[in-house]
């Protein structure tokens, strides 16, 4: 006969975090120090599953976190203030990316396919950023990005003159996000934490047109080394493709989009499926795919890693919080 310990445990092995600080919440367990302790790790195991990027790293209400899982769901947090520090997923991209892959394969075990699309969706968002990271120095911080996309002959958000030839390929909503990330870091938190939910991956946007598809290329590339600028438009390339591709756009049949539906384990393969195929068209995309793995989506890691020129693993964090958790439980 299972315990109560026995089905609490078991959520916890399904990342089952919201139900199970619930449980304890209507006194599943005894009221001691290890209630409070789990329901702390709950909700912010929930948090970080939920892909809350602005409030990782905070304290939970439901209780003290252990300050080295809150260290490191801050190297994915998006700064709420324009000089606040760390700089988080502004630094880099990279451990918010590692951290997707972790939350991708937990939502596709748990069968949550319209978490899954949305996380994928948010992925391909900010994937032109990621190929820009090794370039820039940092992922798109608005505070350092000038010395790098602003000069003579730069038309990084440079407004089109009225009756003027139309020279940059950026879409107007994209030629306004580019103009007000080079100011956004003057302005107050508030306008900061707009500028960050409605424009920041219109930039990233914008700079993999920069580098991927631009036809009148201006200074933010041309004052680029050759062979940098050629790896970076390959890595853009391809970053553009996974946007484009049939996975992404599994995000306008779920409730996330613009539908009522929510795409099946089956529909979500066939997609990746396709998305393989036209990604192995790019040479860098076939290299990247050349050998499958045991990740739930085959093959969505090594993309992810030739689009950032580096090595990227799910992460360990949420398997981490369980692992606390079971081990209160006992």
């Amino acid at each position: 006969m299972e315990t109560a310990r026995d089905v609490l445990t078991a959520l916890a092995r399904r990342h089952a975090f919201g139900d199970l600080e619930a449980l304890i919440g209507q006194g599943a367990l005894a009221a001691d120090g290890r209630s409070a302790a789990v329901a702390a790790l709950c909700a912010f195991g929930q948090r970080v599953l939920d892909l809350d990027a602005e409030d990782f790293g905070m304290p939970e209400e439901a209780g003290e976190v252990p300050l080295d899982l809150l260290d490191r769901a801050r190297a994915s947090r998006m700064p709420q203030a324009p000089r606040e520090h760390p700089r988080g997923a502004l630094a880099s991209l990279r451990p918010a990316y590692r951290l997707l892959l972790e939350v991708i394969a937990i939502r596709w075990h748990r069968r949550d396919m319209a978490a899954l699309v949305a996380a994928v969706h948010i992925a391909g968002e900010y994937l032109p950023m990621l190929a820009w990271e090794p370039v820039l120095g940092h992922a798109g911080d608005p505070a350092l990005i000038g010395s790098a996309v602003r000069g003579e002959g730069s038309r990084f958000g440079v407004p089109v003159e009225p009756g003027s030839a139309r020279m940059c390929d950026h879409t107007r909503p994209e030629r306004s996000a580019c103009e007000r990330t080079l100011r956004v870091a003057k302005e107050p938190p508030s306008g900061w934490r707009a500028y960050l939910d409605r424009q920041h991956s219109q930039v990233a946007a914008a700079l993999g047109d920069c580098a991927a598809r631009c036809r009148t290329p201006c200074t933010v590339m041309t004052r680029l080394d050759d062979l940098v600028r050629a790896d970076l438009s390959d890595r853009c390339r391809l970053a553009a493709d996974f946007a484009d591709g049939a996975l992404v756009k599994l995000r306008h049949a779920a409730p996330v989009g613009h539908g009522f539906g929510v795409p099946s384990p089956e529909e979500v393969q066939t997609a990746w499926t396709r998305a393989r195929r036209s990604l192995s068209r790019h040479p860098l995309g076939k290299s990247a795919l050349a050998d499958d793995d045991s990740y739930p989506l085959p093959g969505l890691p090594a993309v992810f890693s030739a689009v950032a020129a580096t090595d990227l693993r799910p992460d360990t964090l949420l398997h981490d919080v369980t692992e606390r958790i079971t081990s209160t439980l006992a």
